[in-house]
C-alpha cells in the first residue's frame, strides 16, 4: 500500500470512529427513563463494532465515554459529566466498553462464523450486564441501603434482554449490509 493510500485508509477510519462515536451518542438521547433508562445505546455500540471492527470500533466507544465524562452531553437525558459515572448507571456505561472488547477479543476467530460472531456479542452484553449490575448495587447501597440481587436483576438486565437481543440482531443485520456498501464506497 503506497503512502497515499495509507494516509487516506487512516483518515477514513478516524473520520468513522467519530461518526460511530457520535451514532453512539444520538442512540443514547433515544430513551425512556427508567431506573435504567431504556435507549438505543447498545444498538449504537454493536453496529460501531460490527462496521469498524474490533480496534475501531472500540475506539469509537471510548470516544464516546470521553466525551460525556468531559461534560459533553452524549448520555442518555442528554447529560454528561464524569458524576454521570458515579450513579447506579454508570457501570452500564463503562460495560459498553467491556462489551466491545469482548466483541474485539473474539473478532479473529469468529471471522466469517455468523454464530460465534452472534456469541460474541451476546458474551460482550452479558458481561455489560454483569459489570453494570455489581455496579448499581455498590453504588445503589451507598446512597440507599443494600438491595438483593434479584430485586437489581429485575430493575436492570432481566426488563432489557428481549430488546437488547433485537438491538444485537438489527445492528449484526445492519453492520453486515452498511460494512459491504462502505467497502464498495473505498
Amino acid at each position: 500500500m503506497n503512502t497515499a493510500t495509507n494516509s487516506f485508509m487512516k483518515t477514513r477510519m478516524m473520520t468513522m470512529t467519530a461518526v460511530f462515536a457520535v451514532l453512539i451518542a444520538i442512540c443514547s438521547w433515544i430513551s425512556i427513563p427508567t431506573a435504567v433508562p431504556f435507549t438505543l445505546q447498545t444498538f449504537g455500540v454493536f453496529l460501531a463494532v460490527s462496521v469498524l471492527g474490533g480496534k475501531f470500533g472500540t475506539l469509537a466507544v471510548l470516544v464516546y465515554i470521553l466525551l460525556g465524562c468531559a461534560g459533553v452531553p452524549v448520555f442518555a437525558g442528554f447529560t454528561g459529566g464524569i458524576g454521570i459515572l458515579a450513579t447506579n448507571t454508570g457501570g452500564y456505561i463503562v460495560g459498553f466498553l467491556a462489551m466491545a472488547l469482548i466483541i474485539w477479543a473474539l473478532e479473529k476467530p469468529a471471522r466469517g462464523r455468523v454464530w460465534l460472531q452472534l456469541f460474541s456479542m451476546g458474551l460482550g452484553l452479558a458481561v455489560c450486564y454483569a459489570f453494570g449490575t455489581i455496579w448499581f448495587m455498590i453504588v445503589y447501597a451507598g446512597n440507599s441501603g443494600s438491595v438483593g440481587l434479584a430485586t437489581v436483576l429485575g430493575w436492570c438486565v432481566i426488563p432489557f434482554v428481549i430488546p437488547d437481543l433485537i438491538k444485537l440482531a438489527a445492528a449484526f443485520t445492519v453492520g453486515r449490509n452498511l460494512k459491504k456498501i462502505l467497502r464498495n464506497l473505498a
